[in-house]
C-alpha cells in the first residue's frame, strides 16, 4: 500500500487559498481502472484510492503513515506570493474611499 502526502493547490477557477492549508495523505491506486460495460462508468476494485486523510501539518501526516506502516512519498508544494494589486477590484468597496463610486 503506497500513499502520497501533498498540500493541495488552489483551484484554477479561483484566486483564493481556501482548502490549501492542510496536508493530504492519499492512497495511490494499485488496480487498473475498468469500464463498466452496462453503464460505461469508469471504476476500480481498489477502494483505498477513495480515501483521503487531512492533517494540520506535514509532520503529522508522515507520523501517521509511519505508525500505520504505509510507504509514502512527500510532494513539496510550490509556493506563490499573493497577487494583490493596488487599486484593484477590492478597492471599489473600501471604507476609506474618498470619491463617489461610479461606473
Amino acid at each position: 500500500m503506497r500513499a502520497r502526502i501533498y498540500k493541495p493547490a488552489r483551484t484554477a477557477m479561483s484566486s483564493g487559498t481556501a482548502k490549501t492549508r492542510e496536508w493530504v495523505l492519499e492512497f495511490v491506486s494499485e488496480a487498473a481502472k475498468e469500464i463498466d460495460p452496462l453503464t460505461g462508468w469508469t471504476g476500480s476494485r481498489d477502494t483505498q484510492s477513495q480515501v483521503k486523510l487531512s492533517f494540520e501539518s506535514q509532520q503529522e501526516a508522515e507520523d501517521y503513515a509511519r505508525d500505520q506502516g504505509i510507504e509514502y512519498i512527500v510532494l513539496r508544494p510550490q509556493s506563490r506570493r499573493a497577487n494583490v494589486r493596488p487599486g484593484g477590484y477590492g478597492d471599489n468597496f473600501a471604507t476609506n474611499r474618498r470619491g463617489a463610486w461610479t461606473h
